[in-house]
């Protein structure tokens, strides 16, 4: 019985027993019982070693067991990085998935930029080389501002009223955008002369901003500035020389207007009608009738008719008298003085130093129905109607304060206060 059994172990020394051990990226490192030539007789013990990169599932040791078996499983697998982080607004892309020695380089979508690592690398510790990465919104959003073309002032104004619509901001990240803040007037506002400017302000939702500016240009179309007339003044509505405006032309007393009365600044930047001027009054004596010769004092001048029996009148001496040193008083007020003394056909007539005809004179008297044997006055306004009489002589200041309650005596005392005019 020992020699048979002797001789079954010796038929087993050095007899392959176990499948040979094959490891796939590894080693294996294996010690027979008495240094066999084959390394997987029964009682082989091998030590098996992966490769970098890869990792053990399975026994590290084995050993080749009677059951012509190895005494446990192996294998080397391959390193594996648990998933990266996708950052938010971008992505990564990887040379081999997670797997050991994989490099994965991040991106991030149009209107981010990357910040923090740009690509990371799975190791043999199963953890990534970076990773560490975020997309930023760095790219500021886009506006663009209305064209506004130049803007000319309305007839008569010194401002123009401006419209536009406003502008829309675009953002290239999220599209999120804030209100469109504006710095300067609103649309619809009434700009004045000259050069506007104005911008519009947005924001993304990481504070990048974008402006844009434009101009509003208003122009005032202007005629070249009147002159002053001598001995006489300018009353002008608006800006007294912008396209509308209308200037207006007055003259000192004992003046008449010459040209036109009134002048008005047009598109082609021309004023309307004829210069103007301001003239010594010239009346003519040598006309036919009194209505004639009234006429020519209608809408210009008031009348203050004198009329006496003979220049020895106690009343007639007594009011020229008075009036003697009132003159720029009458000027003041547009009055002319008539003077009508005796009796026709030895009657005088005169206008200041110019006489008048006694057959003119003695149409005024009929005229207007005055005697010639007793002293009277009678007041007309510029219409030549007939405002006051007296059959007495009366003080400048009353004939003063009559003319002063003539309609359009206020408004000339407006204006010639305006002008400077006084006595």
């Amino acid at each position: 019985m020992f020699l048979h059994a002797c001789l079954d172990d010796a038929s087993y020394q050095g007899v392959p027993w176990c499948a040979p051990v094959k490891i796939k990226h590894g080693h294996v490192s294996c010690q027979t019982p008495r240094g066999e030539h084959y390394k997987n007789v029964l009682g082989t013990r091998c030590k098996i070693r992966c490769k970098t990169g890869y990792e053990m599932h399975g026994s590290s040791e084995i050993l080749c067991m009677a059951s012509k078996q190895w005494s446990g499983n192996y294998a080397c697998r391959e390193v594996r990085c648990p998933k990266l982080a996708m950052p938010s607004n971008g992505g990564y892309k990887c040379s081999d998935g997670s797997y050991f020695n994989s490099r994965c380089q991040f991106f991030c979508s149009p209107g981010y930029m990357l910040r923090g690592d740009h690509s990371a690398t799975c190791q043999s510790s199963r953890t990534w080389s970076g990773g560490n990465s975020v997309c930023v919104d760095v790219d500021p959003p886009v506006i663009k501002c209305p064209n506004i073309k130049e803007k000319t002032a309305e007839p008569g104004k010194l401002t123009a009223k401006v419209t536009w619509d406003t502008p829309e901001g675009k953002d290239t990240a999220d599209g999120i955008l804030t209100d469109v803040i504006l710095k300067g007037k609103t649309s619809g506002s009434h700009f004045p002369e000259g050069n506007h400017k104005l911008s519009y302000t947005v924001f993304d939702r990481a504070e990048n901003k974008a402006t844009c500016r434009f101009n509003v240009r208003v122009r005032v179309r202007r005629c070249t500035p009147l002159s002053v007339p001598d001995n006489g003044w300018i009353k002008c509505d608006s800006a007294g020389d912008n396209y509308g405006a209308t200037c207006e032309f007055h003259c000192l007393g004992g003046y008449e207007l010459r040209g036109s009365a009134a002048r008005v600044c047009q598109f082609n930047m021309e004023w309307s009608g004829l210069e103007t001027s301001c003239a010594p009054m010239n009346i003519n004596v040598g006309v036919r009738s009194a209505a004639a010769l009234l006429d020519q004092f209608y809408e210009k001048r008031r009348v203050l008719i004198i009329s006496a029996p003979s220049a020895a009148n106690h009343y007639y001496r007594f009011q020229m008298t008075n009036l003697q040193h009132v003159q720029c008083g009458l000027d003041l007020r547009h009055v002319t003085v008539i003077e009508l003394v005796g009796v026709y056909p030895a009657q005088i007539g005169r206008i200041r130093h110019r006489l008048i005809p006694p057959g003119l004179a003695l149409q005024l008297r009929l005229l207007l129905q005055l005697s010639q044997n007793s002293f009277s006055m009678v007041l007309l306004d510029k219409q030549g109607v007939d405002k006051q009489r007296y059959t007495f002589p009366i003080t400048a200041a009353e004939i003063f304060t009559t003319t002063d309650t003539f309609p359009l005596r206020a408004e000339e005392a407006i204006l010639q206060k305006e002008a400077g005019q006084s006595c």
